[in-house]
C-alpha cells in the first residue's frame, strides 16, 4: 500500500463511516473559469439543440408536451420534511430546504435523464447531418419518420449502467429506432431490466459491477463501425447534456422569488455515483451563480470513489475495492467504484465538498420524505437529504472561510433527488417498510 493508506479520511473511508470531507483545493470561482475545458457557451450549445428537439420530444413522448417537450422536474419547496429533520436531529434549521424533483423527470424517471438522452439526440442530429437528411433550421419531428428510423435502424448505440443511465439511453434510442445495447452490472435492478426490454432494447445482464458493464459495452462497440459506444465514465457530452439543469433551476429560482447573491447563499446536495450526472450540474450552477452556490456530492458509504479520488489526487487512479471497500449498496445508481476521469479533476476546484451515507440512513430519509411530504424516491434519491444537516452541524471552518456564518438564515438548501417515479409499486412499499422499521 502507498502513503494514502495512513490518510484519516481514507481510513474513515475503509472503516464505512459517515465522513463529511471539505474540498481543500476549492477556489474562486473566477480563478478557476479559466482553466475549465468547457465554458459557459459549450453549456448554452448544449440547451440550443434540446430546444431544436423539443417539438420531436413533444410529439414522441406525450409526457413532455405540458413542458413543449423540454424534459425538466419541478422545485418545490419541502418545509413539513425540514421540521421532521429538525426534530428527528433536536437541531434548529435555518434557511429554506428545496427539493429538485429528478425523481419525476420525464421519460426516465432519473437525473439521469437529461444527460443520457442529450447524448443520444446529439448522435442522431450528427448522423443526420452528416447523410443530408437535415438542417439545423429544419422543424426536428421529422425524427419521427420511416426515413430517420431507417437511418438509425442501420447504427448501434451501447452503453454500460448500474439502471438509470441505461433507462434514458435505451428508451431514447430505441424511440429514434436504434439498434441499442445496454450492459447492466449486477447492481442494476430487475425491473429495469424488463422495462428495457420492453422497449426494445438488448440488456446484457452481468455478474460483475458497474466497471465490467462499461468496460464489456466499450469492447463489444470497437467490434463495429456503425456502433457509437457512450461512456459514462468520460464522457463531455453527457456532462453538458446535465450541465443544462442549471439554467433551468436559475429561471425556476427567479420564478419563485428566491433569491441567491452574496447574502443569499445556495447550497446544492448531489447523489453521486461516477460522476457525471452531479459534476455536469455543478459545472453548470458555477457558470450562472459562481461563488454564490456551493455544491456537495452525496455517495454511499460502501461506495465512495469521488471522494476517494479527489482526497487522495488520484481520481480514477483508484478504485475502493482496493481499500477492500465492497460497493454493494442499496442505491444501485450510485454503486461505482471507480469515478469519472474527466470529472474528478474537473471538480477539484469547483466542488465545496462530499459526504458519505449509510444505506440505513438512506433508508431512513427515504421513509421520512413520504411521510413529511408524500414524495416516493429510491435509495438514491434520498442520498441529498443528509447534507442541509451536515453543512449545519460540521460547517463552522467552511462557513467562515467563505463569510457565510451570518448568512445562513437567508440560504437555500436544495436536495437534489434522483429515482423513484418508476419504482414499481411493491418495491417501493419494501423501501418505505425498511425506512420505517429503522426509523422506529
Amino acid at each position: 500500500m502507498t502513503d494514502y493508506i495512513s490518510n484519516s479520511v481514507v481510513q474513515s473511508l475503509i472503516a464505512l463511516q459517515e465522513i463529511t470531507w471539505f474540498n481543500p483545493r476549492k477556489v474562486r470561482f473566477e480563478q478557476a473559469q479559466s482553466k475549465l475545458s468547457l465554458q459557459m457557451s459549450d453549456m448554452l450549445d448544449a440547451s440550443d439543440r434540446l430546444t431544436r428537439f423539443a417539438p420531436y420530444l413533444a410529439q414522441v413522448f406525450p409526457e413532455t408536451a405540458v413542458t413543449n417537450g423540454i424534459i425538466e422536474s419541478e422545485l418545490k419547496a419541502i418545509p413539513a420534511m425540514q421540521i421532521a429533520l429538525s426534530d428527528s436531529m433536536n437541531l434548529e434549521i435555518p434557511g429554506r430546504l428545496m427539493m429538485k424533483c429528478d425523481n419525476q423527470l420525464p421519460i426516465a424517471g432519473s437525473i439521469k435523464a437529461r444527460g443520457g438522452i442529450y447524448e443520444v439526440l446529439l448522435h442522431a442530429e450528427r448522423l443526420a447531418l452528416a447523410n443530408g437528411l437535415l438542417k439545423t433550421s429544419d422543424d426536428y419531428r421529422t425524427f419521427d419518420s420511416d426515413l430517420f428510423r431507417g437511418l438509425f435502424s442501420q447504427h448501434q448505440i451501447v452503453v454500460g449502467s448500474t439502471g438509470n443511465l441505461g433507462l434514458s439511453i435505451g428508451i431514447m434510442s430505441a424511440k429514434l429506432g436504434f439498434d441499442v445495447t445496454v450492459h447492466m452490472s449486477s447492481d442494476a435492478r430487475e425491473w429495469k431490466k424488463a422495462l428495457l426490454r420492453r422497449k426494445g432494447v438488448n440488456v446484457v445482464e452481468h455478474t460483475a459491477d458497474y466497471g465490467v458493464a462499461v468496460e464489456q459495452g466499450r469492447q463489444e462497440a470497437m467490434q463495429k463501425d456503425t456502433a457509437y459506444f457512450i461512456d459514462d465514465e468520460d464522457s463531455k457530452s453527457l456532462f453538458l447534456g446535465y450541465s443544462v439543469a442549471a439554467l433551468r433551476l436559475q429561471k425556476q429560482l427567479v420564478e419563485q422569488g428566491v433569491k441567491v447573491g452574496k447574502d443569499h447563499p445556495l447550497f446544492v446536495y448531489l447523489p453521486c455515483g461516477v460522476g457525471g450526472a452531479p459534476g455536469g450540474i455543478t459545472f453548470g450552477l458555477k457558470q450562472v451563480f459562481g461563488d454564490y452556490v456551493h455544491c456537495f456530492f452525496a455517495e454511499p458509504t460502501h461506495s465512495p470513489c469521488m471522494v476517494l479520488g479527489m482526497e487522495t489526487g488520484l481520481h480514477n487512479g483508484i478504485s475502493v475495492q482496493e481499500l477492500g471497500i465492497d460497493n454493494q449498496t442499496c442505491a444501485d445508481g450510485l454503486a461505482v467504484g471507480r469515478p469519472s476521469a474527466f470529472v474528478g479533476p474537473m471538480m477539484d476546484s469547483l466542488l465545496s465538498g462530499v459526504y458519505t451515507v449509510s444505506d440505513d440512513n438512506m433508508y431512513r430519509h427515504l421513509a421520512m420524505l413520504v411521510d413529511a411530504e408524500g414524495i416516493p424516491v429510491e435509495p438514491s434519491g434520498a442520498a441529498g437529504v443528509s447534507g442541509m444537516l451536515r453543512v449545519l452541524t460540521e460547517r463552522h471552518d467552511y462557513l467562515i472561510a467563505h463569510q457565510l456564518d451570518d448568512k445562513m438564515s437567508q440560504a437555500t438548501h436544495i436536495m437534489w433527488a434522483t429515482g423513484g417515479d418508476m419504482v414499481p409499486e411493491e418495491e417501493r412499499q419494501a423501501y418505505y417498510q425498511k425506512g420505517q422499521a429503522l426509523l422506529s
